[in-house]
């Protein structure tokens, strides 16, 4: 279970960022080659921030697709796997962009009352 790594480093991003500020949300970006289960990531969160500005922190999860271009045909497409044949020509030689990262696009904080 590699989530757990993950959301070690997520946490870990969030509550030193936060400035000591309780944390209301994240917002992660995953690409869909990420191999990341989405409750698994939520529930790892969940355990790695237990204690930290960041416990009770909703976790909002969002999947951003790879993209490719063919190098034979120049067609930009939605790659959903690692050896995703060209729609247009069929051709498996592409340039791939994205798919794999994990990004905390935002951290938002609770307002000053919530904190009290």
């Amino acid at each position: 279970m590699h989530e757990l790594g993950i959301a070690r480093s997520i946490a870990g991003i969030v509550v030193e960022r936060s400035g000591g500020r309780r944390v209301a949300r994240v917002g992660l970006e995953v690409g869909s080659l990420a191999a990341i289960v989405p409750d698994a990531i939520q529930f790892c969160f969940e355990v790695c921030v237990r204690g930290t500005v960041a416990e009770g922190a909703a976790l909002d999860v969002t999947e951003v697709p790879a993209r490719a271009t063919c190098r034979d045909c120049g067609h930009d497409f939605a790659a959903d796997g690692w050896l995703e044949p060209c729609p247009q020509c069929g051709s498996l030689v592409h340039d791939r962009r994205g798919g794999d990262e994990v990004v905390v696009t935002e951290i938002e904080l609770a307002a000053v009352e919530e904190m009290a």
